[in-house]
């Protein structure tokens, strides 16, 4: 099962930007994107090293939350 992941933005250099999710930086690509106007401090939601979609902060927490109780359910670490 492959699952997209909310991040946030933190750094935007041409298609690539530097984002962040529970204290794991990456690079990913803004290609997919770059019709959408994109800013630091945005979320999105990240597959592959790629950002699909813009999100807003409520959705990326849901999101969050989603992932949290599918974890605790499951026993795994990493649920908060």
């Amino acid at each position: 099962m492959c699952l997209a992941i909310p991040m946030q933005v933190i750094e935007i250099n041409g298609y690539v930007a530097r984002c962040a999710a529970r204290g794991v930086e990456r690079e990913v690509s803004l290609f997919l994107l770059q019709d959408e106007p994109l800013e630091t401090g945005d979320f999105v939601m990240v597959h592959v090293g790629h950002a699909i979609q813009k999100m807003t902060p409520e959705h990326a927490e849901s999101a969050w939350q989603i992932y949290d109780e599918m974890l605790a359910a499951e026993g795994l670490p990493g649920s908060a």
